[in-house]
């Protein structure tokens, strides 16, 4: 083509192709996403996918194709383009973010150009107002109306339309055109009459009304002005492009997340001198120190030092894994315990953190499932409806027609056609879902998300803070059936001891204690003592009592080992409370399921979706919370690459797939998903990654937003509907001579208010749900405080 140059190629044929990310600035719809894709394609062995949300193009090229060539091409359609700088590591949050939003992006998603759109908006809504309301009721219509309305309607037409006259000129010199063509084209062709008809036509005349006419007349000897459509078309496509744009912002916010989570800097020990240094600059072979509460700088092993770490933000494993001599730690995860010195084994780009940073951001680069019906017909509808209304001025000055009656017709075939209602339908829908949304508990980022929310059929779901409380508490304490023992008073010696250990076990059994208590403070630990791996003691009361890990069982009463066994089974984690050397009870400590996980699982299934469980924790305690919940099909011990090939695989047999997670390690799999949803407990990379945020505590918020998704889109496709039927009889009748102008514009105008008034339906929308499940449903109970023998 010759408005193509060719990129660099080398004469050497690549033996495979190679992957290459650009960010592709101006695209405003999916006309520009196909011109941009269709540019690259024509390059032989080049294939890309563009998403538009965030303007960036993954491009697959062989090797014998340079960047330079690639970006070449895209600048020669109309856009500009320059490659991705691929991290070398989790990014660095003190750097500008450029996942923010893409350059010349839509307006609302950066902070200037989202007031700079804002104030444009205002001020066409100030001009437009008057000029709206005196053009649509003859009785205002005061002496010298006509050129009021021309002066609050010129800079309407020439500054507040400026956006989408600057975009059309840039189409046309590139020879295609989107919706900005049609609405640059729209409000140039009423302003341009109006004026014409101002100053030559008599229009302009003192004491001039315009009355409304359902057919358009030259005899009448009055010329009309169509100002109402040259400052409403523009008003109301810069309202509902803000709105979109306003559900767009955040873009890339799971990146910024994942570089807060990664430690900034660390202490090393080089030539027996400790000293600390920014974690960018540790080397394989270093030895670093950990502190409690700390995080790990990066992934190793421990070489001295012994602590229990917390890995559910980066592994998903609800309990906090023991470390000691040997033991591998992973970058991220957080100390709870003692102090730790640990060799690096990797760093930046070769870490767990950065590789889940690196699934995300490859993930983002994927193509929108759903692109708007709209935008996809705008290259037909565009040059169709010119055609249509050159063809109309030809035939009717062919036929012997009045010059002004031929005008008037295919200038209303020009003002009908503005895709005011095409505009609105998609984001005022939005606009009254997502607020009815958050008043439920439901955040959609925008209507990508509510289509792939209605179309899904499998929910991939996380245990640890989505199906679980995510949080260690007391499941049961248990107490021999044969001893004259109280649980109460065995859980507060236990807590005892435990106050003064910072392991996590330590800190549910002391909370659990307070709950259960009688409001008497904890007696007070004396001679604490901690062994690594093993528990705890100290005298409490005059006798010594120590919190251990049951170890042997032989030597335990049966009601203890059976409690240990079946704390296994299940999952928890089972602590012995001895009194001296007499066992006194089992307390067994794990993550709870929420309450409504039951229920909120099965309105899934009688919403045809089909539930599976993917955790990063053990396979014990999967399957006793599938069991409980009737989940077949479960899959444990999964890493957060595991969960993103395992979408890939649910993908690869046509699933179209959701996933529900809380924690880093759930975002690349959120980010991967046809929908990702996240818990709002959860934390910011997962959140950032998710396409849904649930920020209702009650679980059933998850089907509910299935059922708002689902009633959302039909709402939306009877807006296209009605907008496209419009278009579809207001069209013909323009052509023939039947629609004036200005019933024209108030026609445009009726569609985009049914458009908002069917959306604005939405607002009293109320999830209805299944009124019981019947008994022997399976519903899990909740668990008491604690057991004793009866």
């Amino acid at each position: 083509m010759a408005d193509r140059p060719s990129p660099t190629a080398s004469p050497v044929p690549a033996d495979d192709p190679v992957s290459t990310v650009l960010v592709v600035g101006g695209m405003t719809c999916a006309a520009c996403v196909g011109r941009v894709e269709k540019k690259l394609g024509r390059l032989e062995g080049v294939s890309a996918t563009v998403n538009l949300a965030t303007g960036r193009a993954k491009v697959s090229h062989p090797a014998s194709v340079s960047v330079a060539g690639l970006v070449a091409v895209v600048e020669s359609a109309g856009y500009t383009a320059r490659p991705a700088e691929p991290p070398a590591g989790p990014p660095d949050p003190t750097r500008p973010d450029e996942h923010r939003r893409p350059p010349d992006g839509p307006p609302g998603s950066g902070g200037a150009e989202e007031r700079r759109e804002r104030d444009r908006l205002l001020v066409t809504t100030l001009l437009a107002a008057p000029v709206l309301v005196l053009s649509m009721v003859p009785a205002w219509q005061f002496r010298n109306w006509q050129w009021l309305c021309f002066v609050l309607a010129a800079p309407v037409a020439v500054w507040g339309a400026w956006p989408f006259h600057h975009r059309a000129l840039r189409g046309l010199r590139h020879g295609t055109a989107t919706m900005d063509t049609l609405v640059s084209l729209g409000v140039a062709a009423s302003f341009a009459w109006s004026s014409y008809a101002l100053f030559l036509g008599g229009a302009g005349e003192p004491g001039m009304t315009m009355p409304l006419s359902l057919v358009p007349s030259a005899s009448d000897g009055v010329a009309h002005v169509y100002l109402e459509a040259a400052v409403g078309v523009p008003l109301f496509i810069l309202a509902g492009r803000w709105l979109e744009g306003r559900a767009r912002r955040g873009t890339g916010s799971a990146l910024r997340s994942l570089a807060e989570l990664a430690a900034k800097d660390v202490a090393v020990r080089r030539g027996g001198v400790e000293r600390r240094i920014p974690a960018a600059d540790l080397a394989v072979g270093d030895v670093f120190l950990v502190r409690p509460g700390e995080r790990v700088a990066t992934d190793g092993t421990v070489v001295e030092g012994s602590s229990a770490l917390d890995l559910s933000l980066v592994t998903g494993e609800s309990h906090p894994i023991e470390a000691g001599p040997g033991s591998p730690v992973i970058g991220g995860a957080v100390n709870s315990g003692g102090l730790l010195e640990v060799r690096a084994d990797a760093v930046g780009a070769d870490t767990q953190l950065a590789r889940i940073t690196r699934l995300v951001e490859d993930a983002q680069t994927g193509k929108a499932a759903v692109q708007r019906l709209a935008d996809s017909v705008a290259a037909v509808f565009v040059p169709a409806v010119m055609s249509v209304s050159v063809t109309v001025l030809g035939f009717w000055l062919g036929a012997g027609a009045d010059r002004q009656a031929a005008i008037t017709a295919a200038g209303a075939v020009l003002v009908v056609a503005c895709p005011c209602a095409l505009g609105l339908a998609t984001p005022t829908a939005l606009l009254a879902a997502t607020g009815r949304g958050a008043r439920l508990g439901i955040l959609v980022s925008g209507v990508q998300a509510l289509e792939r929310l209605k179309h899904i059929d499998t929910v991939v779901l996380d245990k640890t803070g989505t199906l679980t409380s995510g949080r260690m508490s007391v499941i049961a304490v248990t107490v021999p059936a044969d001893a004259d023992a109280d649980a109460g008073e065995v859980l507060r010696l236990a807590a005892a001891v435990e106050q003064g250990s910072d392991h996590p076990l330590a800190h549910a059994i002391v909370a659990h204690a307070h709950r259960q208590g009688d409001g008497r403070p904890l007696p007070r630990p004396v001679g604490f003592a901690a062994a690594p791996g093993s528990g705890v003691s100290a005298m409490v009361d005059g006798a010594e009592v120590a919190v251990v890990r049951p170890g042997e069982l032989s030597g335990i009463p049966g009601r203890l080992r059976e409690a240990v066994h079946a704390a296994e089974t299940a999952g928890h984690t089972a602590v012995l409370v001895r009194v001296g050397d007499v066992p006194r009870a089992v307390i067994s400590v794990g993550d709870t399921l929420r309450s409504d996980a039951y229920r909120a699982v099965e309105h899934l299934r009688r919403l045809g979706l089909r539930p599976v469980l993917a955790t990063g924790d053990r396979e014990a305690t999967a399957r006793s919370i599938a069991g409980r919940l009737g989940i077949t099909e479960v899959h444990a011990g999964a890493l957060p690459e595991d969960k993103a090939a395992l979408v890939a695989t649910l993908q690869g047999h046509g699933g179209r797939v959701a996933v529900v997670g809380d924690g880093v390690n759930d975002a690349a799999a959120l980010a991967a998903a046809d929908l990702g949803i996240a818990m709002a407990g959860g934390t910011d990379a997962a959140i950032g990654a998710a396409d849904v945020t649930l920020v209702r505590e009650d679980l059933q918020a998850l089907p509910d937003a299935v059922r708002l998704a689902r009633h959302t889109l039909a709402t939306i496709r009877a807006n296209l509907v009605w907008a496209f039927g419009y278009n579809l009889v207001t069209l013909p009748l323009a052509a023939v001579g039947r629609l004036d102008p200005m019933i024209a514009a108030a026609a445009m105008s009726a569609s985009s208010l049914l458009v908002v008034g069917n959306s604005l339906r939405l607002r009293t929308w109320k999830p209805s749900r299944p009124r019981a499940f019947g008994h022997g449903s399976g519903r899990p109970r909740t668990a008491t405080g604690w057991e004793t023998a009866s």
